[in-house]
């Protein structure tokens, strides 16, 4: 049975999933860089405000919380400018590679062991985003490889976090890492062109992703980490372009059989990947 911390990170992993189409629909009214500025330090201010008491302010916390600010603002930043040129759905099924790609982060950086599985993982990964860009090597373009860049970050971002969280205070984590991501995306607001309109889906995105995508879901995320594997982790958050494809579907976007097939094999790929010892051993049991 799934314990209350895994069933949390479910919670996280489909408010992800939904906030993809309402961040494409927003950056359509307002710069990424000064959306990504007001959602983070929006997201501060209210950690800040609501947990004063309880943030620890240790040079060794604070640091650590930059560290994993400086990969998130570089998640959000490549998989933000994705979106511009890709479908939401798309974005959100490569971004889920990044459960192939956070044992392969683990490797060079902790020479953690790589299986076999991870290695059948990430041809079936790729295979599967070739079918779901449409069977046409062309297909992928500017706003995949954009994603693709963000994803090697999630998987910095997953390995430090587990690191961090069982090192250093919660509060000050969280609050501090949405600190430097405000503090980066405000570096790069005045290089941005276009009109900035706070238009309703702009509103609505920001409600949705300070409230929920961001503060609800990186304090569960680090808590939870502390009680869990960045594997098992990793796997309930391949639910996020699930999510993302499904509610891109009710906003028009069409997924065809071959783009399905694609979409199946990636989260076969991350499954096999990650479960694979257990998973083909259950397979002969009951064949």
């Amino acid at each position: 049975m799934i314990n209350f911390a895994d069933f949390l990170l479910l919670i996280v992993a489909i408010f992800w999933g939904i906030t993809f189409k309402l961040v494409q629909n927003a950056i359509a009214d307002i710069p990424v860089f000064m959306f990504l500025f007001l959602r983070f330090f929006l997201a501060f201010l209210l950690m800040f405000i609501i947990f004063y008491k309880k943030i620890s302010f240790d040079k060794n916390s604070i640091k650590a919380a930059f560290i994993l600010g400086i990969f998130n603002f570089l998640v959000f930043s490549f998989q933000t400018f994705g979106l511009l040129y890709s479908p939401s759905s798309v974005v959100a099924f490569i971004t889920g590679l990044y459960v192939i790609l956070t044992p392969i982060v683990a490797f060079f950086l902790f020479k953690k062991h790589i299986s076999i599985y991870a290695i059948i993982g990430v041809i079936l990964a790729f295979l599967g985003i070739y079918l779901l860009t449409g069977a046409d090597i062309s297909g992928f373009g500017k706003g995949e490889i954009l994603t693709l860049i963000s994803t090697v970050f999630v998987a910095f971002h997953i390995n430090y976090t587990d690191i961090y969280s069982k090192k250093y205070n919660l509060y000050t984590l969280v609050t501090f890492q949405f600190l430097a991501v405000g503090i980066l995306s405000l570096i790069f607001v005045p290089f941005e062109k276009g009109n900035i309109t706070f238009s309703k889906d702009v509103l609505i995105a920001l409600i949705v992703t300070v409230l929920f995508a961001t503060v609800f879901a990186y304090f569960i995320q680090t808590y939870a980490q502390k009680f869990t594997t960045p594997t098992k982790t990793a796997i309930i958050f391949a639910m996020e372009p699930v999510s993302a494809a499904i509610f891109g579907y009710f906003y028009g976007e069409h997924l065809s059989f071959i783009q399905i097939i694609g979409a199946v094999l990636v989260i076969f790929a991350m499954l096999v990947a990650e479960t694979g010892d257990l998973f083909f051993r259950k397979i002969f049991k009951f064949s």
